[in-house]
C-alpha cells in the first residue's frame, strides 16, 4: 500500500519536472512581440467615437421603440382587463337580482302552500 502511494507521488514530481521543462523549452512572446487583436485596423473601427455613437444611438431607438410596443400592449391589456372586471360586474349583479327573485318566489310559493294545506285541513 506504501508502495502505491511512493510511485504515485514520484510519478506526480515526474509529470511536473516535464511541464516545467516544455514550458521552459517553449518560446514566448514578450508583450512587446505579441499581436495586439485590440489596435488591429479591424477592430479600431469598431472604437471610433462615431461609430459607437451610431450604435449606440440605434440601440436607443430600437429599445425605445420596444419600450413603446411593450407599453401599448400594457394599456391594451389593461383595458380588457378593465372591461372583463365590467362584465363579471354586470353579471354578478344580474346574479343578484336573479337570486333575489327566486327567493320571492319560494316565499310566494311557501305562503300558497300553507293557504292550500290549512284549506284542505278544514
Amino acid at each position: 500500500m506504501t508502495s502505491n502511494t511512493v510511485k504515485a507521488d514520484e510519478n506526480r514530481s515526474k509529470r511536473r519536472k516535464e511541464m516545467e521543462n516544455e514550458a521552459s523549452e517553449s518560446p514566448q512572446l514578450s508583450s512587446l512581440e505579441r499581436p495586439d487583436l485590440a489596435l488591429s485596423e479591424s477592430s479600431q473601427s469598431l472604437y471610433k467615437p462615431e461609430a459607437l455613437e451610431k450604435v449606440l444611438n440605434d440601440m436607443n431607438k430600437e429599445i425605445n421603440n420596444l419600450l413603446s410596443k411593450y407599453a401599448h400592449i400594457l394599456s391594451e391589456r389593461a383595458a380588457m382587463d378593465a372591461s372583463y372586471v365590467q362584465e363579471l360586474d354586470g353579471i354578478l349583479k344580474e346574479a343578484r337580482i336573479i337570486e333575489n327573485h327566486l327567493k320571492q318566489k319560494r316565499e310566494s310559493l311557501r305562503h300558497r302552500f300553507t293557504v292550500i294545506a290549512n284549506t284542505l285541513q278544514s
